[in-house]
């Protein structure tokens, strides 16, 4: 980028200051467009003569360049602007590191999420009334973490393993169930019988060959064979005291499709409890974001997409638009281009606010973890626009993205 004289500048000019690192000046940016005199008088007090600017994201040209016989402006250090900015940086500085801490407990808990049930898979069979109560415990915590708030904070979990396994996705399709549940409205007991039946979802596939649950181009006896997970699912839980009706159905319907294609008995339309019709659509989203072969995973706003362009007929309409209206245009773990010119991921999203995300920066000059966390709503920043991670450096997509997985966590909110 040219550079350009600091007396030039004045508000709508796009500037860089990355040269200097993050670190050593007082702005929130490295590249950001100035809005007002009092950035200018800072970067004057920091002693800082020229910058680089960029025409093409200005919204104003600079000002023309002084008459050599012209005296520079004296400097009207009475503003104190290097100071109240790098006062307002430091304050800054310690949002992102309480917003740092509070992803890091998230992910805490989420392990802790996973390790409990995968102890329910575990004991099913051999200790089915102790899975029960490990179930209905984990799935009551996240009930009673979302009912009765205003609200509710979507999390992306940076787990440690590529490899989610059966817990994890059993985790992610119960918590995009429930968050589908509270934009819905559904009663406490829905919402449980609901979570329950969407926890153990997929509890037959235990019974599956792995060759078979990962071959993409099943024969037609293997075809058979991984249908029958749902078979197995209802004879694995059979041994689980009084399980309510509706948590069996979504056991038993999650693979029904409303156009009546679905199996194993091919319902359609409202003859498909309305559950299961939640939890399908969770299960869908959560397999084209993480499939068994990675390479293949959907970026989250694409697989929105496919399901509500291209699979619409297999899902309850309805469902489906409040599906997307939850998890919003920019759903956590999407790449996204921001008006300053950067990339970054978006990490948390408030479906009360869903265009101003917690977003991730991708910036070499900082280390992944101590990566900038920039929560739109109080930055000069905008989302232009969603990114295919295909269209991303391998180096940009290792850095916002090292495991490749989608995993969410959600907790409710007082907005």
């Amino acid at each position: 980028m040219p550079q350009i004289s600091v007396d030039r500048l004045r508000p709508g000019v796009f500037i860089s200051l990355a040269s200097l690192g993050w670190m050593d000046h007082p702005f929130l940016l490295n590249r950001f467009c100035l809005s007002n005199e009092k950035q200018i008088q800072a970067l004057r007090e920091m002693g800082i003569t020229k910058v680089e600017w960029d025409p093409a994201r200005s919204t104003a040209e600079p000002l023309p360049p002084r008459a050599a016989d012209v005296p520079a402006p004296e400097p009207d250090f009475g503003t104190a602007a290097l100071s109240g900015m790098q006062d307002e940086k430091r304050a800054r500085i310690e949002r992102v590191r309480e917003q740092r801490e509070g992803l890091a407990r998230r992910e805490r808990l989420f392990e802790q999420q996973a390790i409990a049930a995968g102890e329910v898979f575990r004991s099913l069979l051999s200790r089915p009334q102790d899975a029960q109560r490990q179930a209905n415990a984990l799935v009551g915590t996240l009930v009673e973490n979302l009912l009765g708030k205003d609200s509710m904070v979507i999390h992306l979990v940076n787990q440690k393993s590529r490899e989610g396994g059966l817990a994890f996705h059993a985790l992610n399709v119960m918590a995009l169930s429930l968050m589908l549940g509270k934009t819905l409205g559904l009663s406490e007991e829905e919402m449980r019988h609901l979570g329950l039946g969407a926890l153990l979802h997929d509890i037959g596939k235990q019974e599956i060959p792995p060759r078979i649950l990962r071959n993409a181009k099943r024969t037609g006896p293997e075809e058979d064979f991984y249908r029958a997970h749902v078979g197995y699912g209802i004879k694995a839980v059979s041994g689980m005291r009084d399980l309510p009706v509706p948590v069996r159905n979504v056991i038993a319907c999650h693979h029904e499709f409303f156009d009546g294609s679905g199996f194993p008995n091919r319902l359609a339309g409202e003859k498909i409890p309305r559950l299961a019709r939640i939890a399908a659509i969770a299960n869908r989203y959560d397999n084209l974001c993480n499939p068994f072969d990675l390479r293949e995973a959907k970026a989250p706003a694409d697989a929105l997409r496919q399901i509500f362009r291209t699979e619409s007929k297999h899902y309850d309409e309805q469902l489906v638009q409040l599906f997307v209206r939850t998890l919003g245009v920019f759903p956590p773990g999407t790449f996204v281009s921001l008006s300053n010119g950067g990339v970054g991921m978006v990490v948390e999203t408030n479906p009360a606010n869903l265009l101003h995300p917690l977003v991730m920066l991708h910036d070499p000059d900082i280390p992944r973890s101590e990566a900038m966390l920039v929560d739109l709503r109080d930055a000069d920043l905008k989302v232009e626009a969603a990114l295919s991670p295909a269209s991303l450096p391998l180096e940009t997509v290792e850095y916002l993205a090292p495991r490749g997985r989608l995993d969410y966590f959600v907790d409710g909110s007082k907005t």
